[in-house]
Formats: C-alpha cells, structure tokens, sequence
C-alpha cells in the first residue's frame, strides 16, 4: 500500500489484511501523527518555561500561575471540535491544517516578549492562543483509534499520547537554552522550522479513512452516555494531573526553593519521566485490565502527593523533587490504563448479547469504535482541564497561604475519590455494570 489522499477499505481487525499491508500503513500514519501531535504539546506547554523567565516585569507568582494555566483552560475546550475534525475533513487533511495553526502561538510569543511594555493582559490573551496545540491530541488519538485493531490499541494509543506528551519534556529541556542564547523571542520562533516540517509530513505520508466518516451530531450523541463523563472525571485525575503537574514544576521549583532555582533545568526530566512511562500503562492494561491498574494508580498517586507535601513542609529540594518525579510518573501510568479503558468500555457496551462472529457482531464492533472514538473528545477535553485546576491550585494555595500544603491536600482527596469510582464503576462483580467488570476494562 502507498499513501493515499483516501483509503476506502480500512479492516484492521482482518488477520490477512493487517498482516497483507494494513500494518505498514497504521505505523507511517502513527509516526507522523506523532511528530505533529508533539509539536502541538511544545506549543501548549512553552510558557511553563517562559513564565519563569519573565523576571523583568514584576508580576506575582500567582499572575505566573494564570499565564501557565490559560493555555490549559483553551486547549481543554478545543479538544471537543478538535475530536470531530478527523472524522469530518480526514484524518491526513486535519493534521496538516492543525500543525499550520501553530504558527500562530509561535508568532505571537515572540511579539510578546519582544516589547518590555507588553501589558499583564496581553500576556494572558497571546498565552492562550498556545491552547490551539492542545487541541491537537484530541484529534490525534481520535484518528489513530480508526488505524489500529482492537487488541493492539493500548500499545498504539500509548506511542502515540507518549509521542506528544514527551513534548512538555522538550520544550523544558530545550527552552532554556535556546532562550539563554537568543533571547526570548526564540521561544517562539525556534519551533516554526518543525511546524512546516511536520505539515508537510502529514500532507505527504498520511491518510484519510473513509470508514472514520461520522455525522459531528451524531457523535456527540455520546454525551448522553453516562461512561463518557464517568471516564472524563478519571481523565481528569491522570492526564490532567500530567499535564498540571509538569507545567506547574519550574514555577514551583522557582518560588518555593528560590535558593535553587537555577535546577529549574531539570524539571524536563518529571514529563520526560511521565511520558516515556505511558506506553507500560496501556501494556499492563493489554494484559491485567485497564481498571485494575487503574485503581492501584489512584492510591499510589496519592501516596506520592503527601511525599511531595513532606518535601514542601521540610524544605527538602531533595525529597520534593524525588517526590515530584515519582507522582508525575504515576500520572503517566495512568494515562496509558485509563486511555487503554475507553475502547474496551464502550466495545463491552456496543457487543453485549451479540452473538460473535456474526455480521451482527461486526457491524456492533464498528459502531463501538465509532463510539469510543466520539468519546475520546470529550474525555479529554474535561480530563485536559485538570491541568489548569491543578495550577490554579497552586496558585491560589500559594497566595493565599505562601505554601502549596492546601492543594496538595485537595488532590489527594480527588485521586481517593477516583479511585472509588474506579471499583464501584469498572471492577465490581456485581451492580449496575457487570458487563464492563467482566471485559477487562
């Protein structure tokens, strides 16, 4: 098979057609959707960095923390129609239009910091724009759903969500010193090179689906589905603490150990850590079952949370920093397990009573995809606001009381709340649904 502008028989389930090309396909797809996908986490996350070098204009820490958070807040809302564009345009002409958006942000940082008069206000509306790369995970993962077979979906979905997670790792790690040698305005106009890259990569090895095609009404008929927002509250407790947790790492290191701010150059290695770590979550997940691994997650995320707190209340750079690594590592296992559920959970809904191999039974297993795929957008879009609650936490808790102790405290509570809802929802053997305990979520 070479790249196509349309493919119109996609049957990946299909044994013979899997293993007659259908494999060699999927991989081009997911190399280049993720090379895009990280490319929008770069942009999305390139003000954790920026903000604690703004040094020159005075603002507050708890200013820092809404310009970090913004970006959050707009990514998590474009993840919605974001999850829809693939399925309306194609998989292939979105990533190419999506990838061109970030040009945006780029542009625009750099006009931002160009100008030492640049108002608090215009700081927050241009940090915005950088939500567009958040957006494109949504449909990144949407899209790459449609390319995988089912029993190969975990491992798939997690290279892919690592692939563009890994990017708040290289923005921290590349940032500073791009910044220390060019100066601020390279924060943006460093990434412009790889965003054409990445567009024309898309436009020339990727593909369309015509088996993606779905009604956008349609689709968020998945809205009314209860799995869809019991899901989306624990998406919020792993991805979106991934996603808070690393963005707020420099500006907690910066402001709570200020006689160490200059290992604020190590803070790549939390999201590096949490990124590389995803892909073993939806592993576990194949073999054990999403829920499982999920549960045990919740506990031990909040078992490093009250680690992180002893490390703030001892002022311990060290025991804080472990602390830090060890919790946004259980965040990146949890994405993987909870991620790997989404498609088992609604395949589980749409087969139930069919009989298996019947064209009853294939026709329930496309419109489970369908469904899963549907649901992925708004999954993450409300998981993906935990980001922005996480660091206005810190922000809040900061100003209020010069400490982070009250929001740790907080996310304790909501990772023990997710992790009751995990047994009572997925792993019950009895209850309102034993059929999604007994597929292995």
């Amino acid at each position: 098979m070479t790249a196509q502008r349309w493919i119109t028989d996609w049957r990946p389930d299909d044994a013979a057609f899997w293993e007659g090309g259908g494999r060699k396909v999927a991989r081009r797809n997911l190399v280049f959707s993720i090379f895009a996908e990280h490319l929008g986490f770069t942009l999305w996350t390139v003000w954790s960095i920026v903000a604690v070098k703004l040094g020159d204009y005075e603002f507050s820490t708890d200013q820092l923390f809404w310009i970090v958070s913004v970006p959050n807040l707009v990514g998590s809302a474009l993840r919605i129609p974001y999850t829809f564009g693939p399925a309306r345009f194609g998989g292939r002409n979105f990533t190419v239009a999506s990838a061109l958006l970030l040009l945006v942000p780029a542009v625009l940082l750099a006009v931002a910091v160009s100008d030492p008069a640049t108002p608090y206000w215009v700081f927050l509306a241009i940090a915005a724009t950088a939500g567009l790369g958040g957006g494109n995970f949504a449909s990144s993962m949407a899209n790459i759903t449609y390319f995988y077979p089912q029993s190969k979906q975990g491992a798939a979905l997690g290279l892919n969500a690592a692939g563009g997670n890994i990017g708040v790792s290289s923005v921290q790690l590349v940032m500073p010193l791009i910044i220390g040698a060019f100066g601020l305005a390279a924060a943006g106009l460093f990434w412009i090179p790889f965003i054409l890259a990445a567009a024309l990569g898309a436009f020339f090895f990727m593909d369309n689906l015509t088996t993606a095609k779905a009604d956008p009404k349609e689709q968020l008929k998945i809205a009314g589905r209860a799995q869809t927002w019991i899901m989306s509250v624990l998406y919020i407790g792993t991805f979106g603490s991934f996603i808070g947790y690393s963005t707020a790492f420099p500006l907690l290191i910066n402001s709570q150990f200020p006689e160490s701010a200059s290992l604020v150059s190590l803070a790549f290695l939390g999201p590096l850590l949490g990124s590389l770590i995803r892909p073993a979550g939806g592993w576990l997940a194949d073999r054990i079952g999403g829920a499982r691994v999920t549960l045990v997650n919740f506990g031990a995320m909040a078992g490093a949370v009250a680690l992180v707190w002893q490390g703030l209340a001892q002022h311990s750079f060290a025991l804080f920093f472990g602390a830090y690594m060890l919790l946004i590592a259980t965040t990146g296992i949890g994405n993987g397990s909870t991620y790997r559920m989404i498609p088992a959970i609604f395949r589980a809904k749409a087969t139930a009573g069919v009989p298996a191999g019947t064209p009853a039974y294939e026709a329930a297993l496309a419109t489970g995809k369908r469904d899963a795929s549907a649901a992925i957008g708004i999954i993450s879009a409300v998981g993906a606001f935990g980001g922005f609650f996480i660091n206005r936490g810190f922000g809040s808790s900061i100003a209020a009381t010069g400490g982070a102790g009250a929001a740790l405290a907080a996310f304790a509570g909501f990772y023990a709340l997710c992790a009751v809802v995990t047994w009572a929802c997925y792993l019950r053997t009895a209850g309102s649904a034993p059929s999604l305990a007994a597929a292995r979520v």
